[in-house]
């Protein structure tokens, strides 16, 4: 009995010693600034829309005045085959050679679950067909984008799906199994053996499983947001190291790089940002919020940026007379 008791205060001990370096490992700390960095944008056709913009003049306003050289263009399956066995990508076709003539450079993301609420967009005739048959439908999807767009040089990667293991969205719950499919699909059917992007939060995740599966781990970057379940804003108390020393672990682990994605550069409101009002958005992004948002990530040590929200910086010039969003991420893009 004594000799269980002494094993079990060294366990308790060696817990807590693990404990407080975990702390220090992952929140204490200066990461150095990358020396050099890619800054990018997100873009959604169909959130464009819903903003009330026309998404064909934002796209353009973004390649043209932005000067947004790297764009992370999230598709929506119930856009691109809106009838069963029916694939429409004049859209899609679009925005890849309006890029092209750029010589802009693409993260083309598509699956079941891409950037944008509700996140998974599935078609209204696959909402009710099995599991089975609906993963059979997302690899004719990860099949048709594939071969239709692996001898476009703009684009760089393939994003397949977009955070698979984050719970969020009126989503099915993750097939780690299809997952595996749709990339293994991919690949094989790309010639120029592009690396495959798997994202996950960047919050509330050690990146480990999309680390094993994707060449690249992309992530999310928060700062202020509306928390649904605790009823109220909150910014998020993580320090800079956070993501550096994550990014570091996946690199000795995996020998894989970590690059963000989805940096908050939009308001998180309850409900939906296209029925949300001004004063509602500036309590989680206003301009003094924005500066900080991009100088939080210049201190993670990543290198790579696609900012989340062009189309809303768009809306607030073009409707709210309010173009400093837009003019100071444009410095992003025209100075580095």
């Amino acid at each position: 009995m004594f000799l269980v008791k002494i094993i079990l205060k060294v366990m308790v001990l060696a817990l807590i010693i693990a404990f407080w370096v975990a702390v220090f490992y992952f929140l204490i700390g200066f990461p150095k600034q990358a020396e050099k960095i890619r800054w990018g944008v997100s873009f959604s056709q169909m959130h464009a829309e819903k903003l009330g913009l026309d998404w064909k003049q934002t796209y353009l306003a973004i390649l043209d005045d932005l000067k947004a050289k790297e764009i992370r263009i999230g598709t929506h399956w119930d856009l691109l085959e809106p009838e069963e066995g029916k694939f429409n990508f004049s859209d899609l076709d679009w925005q890849i050679e309006e890029a092209e003539k750029r010589n802009a450079n693409i993260i083309l993301v598509f699956g079941m679950k891409t950037p944008r609420w509700p996140e998974c967009h599935v078609p209204a005739w696959a909402s009710n067909i099995s599991q089975e048959k609906l993963g059979e439908k997302v690899l004719k999807l990860v099949e048709e984008v594939v071969k239709r767009y692996e001898g476009k040089n703009s684009i760089w990667a393939w994003q397949i799906e977009n955070e698979p293991f984050f719970e969020f969205g009126s989503c099915p719950k993750t097939d780690n199994g299809l997952l595996k499919k749709e990339i293994d699909l991919a690949k094989s059917l790309d010639f120029r053996k592009r690396p495959v992007i798997i994202t996950d939060t960047g919050e509330f995740s050690l990146w480990f499983r999309p680390a094993s599966l994707g060449d690249i781990v992309g992530v999310t970057m928060y700062r202020k947001v509306w928390s649904g379940g605790l009823k109220t804003y909150m910014s998020v108390p993580l320090p800079a190291a956070f993501y550096f020393r994550k990014a570091q672990l996946i690199k000795k682990i995996f020998n894989k790089d970590v690059m963000c994605v989805e940096l908050q550069a939009e308001p998180w409101v309850p409900g939906l940002l296209y029925s949300s009002t001004v004063e509602e958005e500036k309590k989680t992004m206003d301009f003094n919020q924005f500066k900080k948002n991009i100088e939080y990530a210049k201190k993670t040590g990543l290198s790579s940026f696609y900012l989340w929200g062009a189309e809303w910086w768009y809306k607030m010039k073009e409707k709210q007379n309010m173009p400093e969003f837009w003019d100071e991420a444009k410095k992003l893009f025209t100075n580095g």
